[in-house]
């Protein structure tokens, strides 16, 4: 069980979003990858999330993510 004050604060390491518990896993509201809950611990790892299934992943949504990841590596590009 997470504590509801922490969940408010979570927000996804890659587009900035907050997470929604669903189950053992905090959802992404905007681009759906799921962070694993271990031992009530969030792994806000974008390394350890699941990605988006691929029937809600638009190329719209992957052009966004791509820009994401790259911003959070530090790497350059629009």
């Amino acid at each position: 069980m997470i504590d509801p004050k922490l969940l408010e604060i979570l927000a996804c390491p890659l587009c900035k979003t907050e997470v929604k518990l669903e189950g053992e896993r905090l959802v992404c509201v905007q681009c759906a990858r799921r962070y694993p809950v271990r031992d009530g611990i969030p792994v806000m790892l974008i390394e350890e999330a699941e990605p988006p299934s691929s029937g809600k992943n638009t190329a719209s949504t992957e052009r966004s993510n791509r820009r994401a990841m790259r911003k959070a590596s530090g790497g350059l590009g629009s």
